[in-house]
């Protein structure tokens, strides 16, 4: 049996507010990754999506679904 999680990473708000948008960090976009691979889980999917924040200022997100053997 499996189990799933589905989790949207993104950065935090400051970024976009002082810089006017904000990209993921891909360090640490690896780390949640591998954080979360040492605890059993495997990317299924994954899609990059630019949400709109306070109207005028927009950051990159991420929609991760997860799975691992339960």
């Amino acid at each position: 049996m499996k189990e799933y999680k589905a989790i949207i990473y993104q950065e935090g708000m400051l970024g976009s507010l002082f810089f006017g948008a904000s990209k993921v960090n891909p360090v640490r976009f690896s780390e949640f990754l591998n954080k979360n691979a040492r605890e059993g889980w495997r990317v299924v999917t994954m899609e990059k999506d630019i949400r709109r924040m306070l109207l005028f200022f927009a950051r990159e997100a991420y929609l991760v679904i997860l799975e691992k053997e339960v």
